[in-house]
């Protein structure tokens, strides 16, 4: 054979290597579409359209005057994919344990952890392969697998111990039916800082990602009207759930892909949405009256040992509620450690409780009779008389609670000096569909539309409902029901000049860039209920209770006219009234000239440790009256209604002028 051609040997050798690779690509390809079939979609299933959601901030509450009561603040979720954990960094965990405060035992079992199977974990080799980062969100179209927050390493996942059942697994099982573990978590608030020093550690596979927790800088502060959001970040009571549309934000979302190994491809990005954090709510409550508010109810608390008490301050000609406690109250942080039992300290009992008001309701029957001409200040009454005749009855008229050195009061009389009959003989005057419609004026007997604590409306019957002797005992404010809210309003019209505004909290809202999207100044008039002249008349009587001939001397301030009632009411226990057992109460308001502040105070329960067992409206509510009152002076820069007394000689002086 010439040497120019190759040998038969090298041909056959040729012609064996190609048909070996033809034969490998048939094998491999016969793998790939039949054996290998289901595993490599899998895979490919993996790289699709998702969906990756980025939380909004919530937004915070502020008083009225920017102090802030509820925010939220960002914290680090640390966590580890135990299938991206390297072998080298193994000699770094006991250090990473002493950073997060982990037994480091606890923390190699998460870390060797890989695997759930349907019915026990499957710790993984020794030998821990090279992997990247995972990060998983929602698959579009398809059922949603655990949504992670924003992280802030790439490939975060969401966060579980692999002993929990909210842990990031693989969404599709192996042959054994076990699921990979994507994220475990090692801690949930984990600072900026410590967060810093673990990242320098170099440990592939532990990242953490950025949420964020409500927090109440005031702890216990106006819980009831705050309210609280849980561990998911649902909003539950107060504000928090009443604003929940401004306050929650929007989220934004990306959609991408992410590869067979849980990671995204940011080259098939295809549209993004920038998150919305939430609103700003500014309160209308100030948080130094506020804190007056709670440190007199804890007063009470110790001195007087009630089963409950609420204080309301609130702004007459508005309705703006500046102040608002009860007792007991549960502090904001640590919601879900209240224990079972003591869940009723979570109730705004000033809405959401109803009681008796007893005779600080006869300003309504006072205020109706004048309104309708029937009486003037000055009229009286014969209050010996222990039965009348009404509608040809014969009525028995209410026992006093007071003794008088005369038979006959005036009208003026009848409230300084709380006279039972008095106010019987008033609600007789105007009969039964007037004094009921004029109770309901006041606001007694429906919701006044307060927006938080689940307000009730109270009960006030029909006059078709009523029993003979009602007409005798709704003037004083018994068979009649309210919540302490209702009295404090229906006092607040006196102080306003007679009209019934709606109680209000929201004074403005600010969107994220403090752009003023909501501000009210102004109050909501709910109606009129009286003239201004019978209201100026009310509150020149309602003076009298805090002198020393009326009902709450122990009231009075120092240089300033204030207007109130007294209130002091057997509780009905088991359908019977129960002599031991009082509501005491104050309900009033100062300047009485030119009101600037409306303040309540019922107390639930005080009797044991009341002055002589019994908890009175005057020794128990009214000097929580005039201590609050007291210091709510210089916060509300509220001026003196009366004119300074000056010595004669000193005002004979300064008439005499130059001479």
């Amino acid at each position: 054979m010439s040497k120019g051609f190759a040998s038969s040997y090298r041909i056959v050798l040729l012609a064996g290597g190609l048909f070996a690779c033809f034969g490998a690509l048939g094998v491999r390809l016969v793998w790939l579409h039949v054996v290998g079939r289901e595993a490599l979609l899998r895979n490919i299933t993996k790289a699709r359209e998702q969906l990756i959601v980025e939380t909004a901030r919530r937004g915070d509450i502020l008083d009225a005057r920017g102090a802030i009561l509820a925010t939220s603040r960002s914290l680090i979720v640390l966590g580890v994919d135990p299938k991206s954990l390297r072998p080298q960094d193994e000699q770094k965990w006991p250090r990473l344990a002493r950073l997060i405060g982990m037994p480091e035992a606890e923390l190699r079992r998460i870390f060797t952890t890989r695997f759930r199977g349907p019915a026990a974990l499957h710790p993984a080799p020794a030998a821990l392969p090279a992997a990247e980062p995972a990060g998983l969100v929602f698959n579009l179209g398809l059922t949603p697998v655990p949504a992670p927050r924003p992280a802030l390493s790439p490939g975060a996942a969401a966060v579980a111990g692999p002993a929990d059942d909210d842990s990031d697994l693989e969404t599709v099982a192996d042959e054994s039916g076990r699921r990979a573990i994507r994220w475990a978590k090692l801690g949930d608030a984990v600072s900026e800082p410590l967060f810093d020093e673990i990242e320098r550690l170099g440990i592939r596979g532990v990242y953490g990602r950025r949420e964020y927790r409500r927090a109440y800088p005031n702890n216990q502060l106006a819980a009831h009207l705050i309210g609280y959001v849980d561990r998911d970040q649902r909003p539950m009571a107060g504000m928090e759930f009443h604003a929940d549309f401004y306050l929650r934000g929007q989220n934004g979302w990306r959609v991408g892909e992410r590869d067979g190994r849980n990671r995204e491809l940011a080259q098939f990005r295809t549209r993004e949405v920038p998150r919305a954090d939430g609103y700003s709510v500014s309160l209308s409550i100030v948080s130094a009256v506020q804190d007056i508010v709670e440190q007199e109810l804890a007063h009470i608390a110790q001195r007087f040992q009630p089963l409950k008490a609420t204080i309301i301050v609130s702004e007459p000609r508005t309705g703006f509620i500046l102040g608002m406690g009860n007792h007991p109250s549960f502090n904001l942080n640590e919601f879900n450690k209240v224990p079972r039992e003591e869940q009723a300290s979570m109730k705004n009992i000033a809405v959401a409780d109803i009681y008796e008001p007893g005779s600080v309701f006869k300003i309504v029957a006072a205020a109706a009779a004048l309104e309708e001409g029937l009486v003037n200040p000055g009229t009286k009454f014969n209050c010996a008389l222990d039965k009348v005749e009404y509608q040809h009855r014969i009525l028995k008229l209410p026992g006093e609670d007071h003794r008088f050195d005369q038979d006959e009061l005036t009208v003026a009389e009848i409230l300084s000096r709380s006279s039972n009959r008095g106010a019987a003989r008033l609600g007789l005057e105007l009969g039964a569909e007037r004094l009921h419609r004029y109770a309901s004026a006041f606001g007694f007997g429906h919701p006044l539309g307060f927006p938080v604590g689940g307000e009730v409306g109270g009960i006030l019957r029909r006059p078709e409902h009523w029993n003979p002797i009602d007409i005798t005992r709704i003037p004083m404010g018994h068979t009649v029901a309210a919540t302490a809210l209702q009295m404090h309003q229906a006092m607040s019209v006196i102080a306003s000049g007679g009209v019934l505004f709606r109680p209000q909290i929201t004074r403005q809202i600010r969107d994220a860039a403090g752009e003023t999207i909501f501000l009210r100044k102004d109050g909501v008039e709910i109606r009129r209920v009286l003239s201004e002249r019978t209201a100026q008349t009310m509150a020149a009587m309602l003076m009298a209770v805090a002198s020393k001939q009326g009902t709450a001397p122990e009231s009075a301030i120092d240089g300033f006219d204030v207007a109130g009632k007294t209130g002091t009411t057997i509780k009905l226990i088991d359908g019977k009234y129960d002599s031991r057992h009082h509501v005491a109460s104050f309900v009033g308001f100062f300047p009485a000239t030119r009101p600037e502040v409306v303040i309540s105070v019922i107390v639930d329960g005080a009797d044991t440790h009341a002055p002589g067992g019994v908890a009175y409206g005057r020794t128990v509510a009214a000097p929580s009256f005039k201590r609050m009152g007291e210091q709510l002076i210089p916060i509300l820069g509220i001026k003196s209604n009366r004119q300074p007394v000056r010595p004669a000689g000193l005002v004979a002086a300064s008439e005499g002028g130059g001479r």
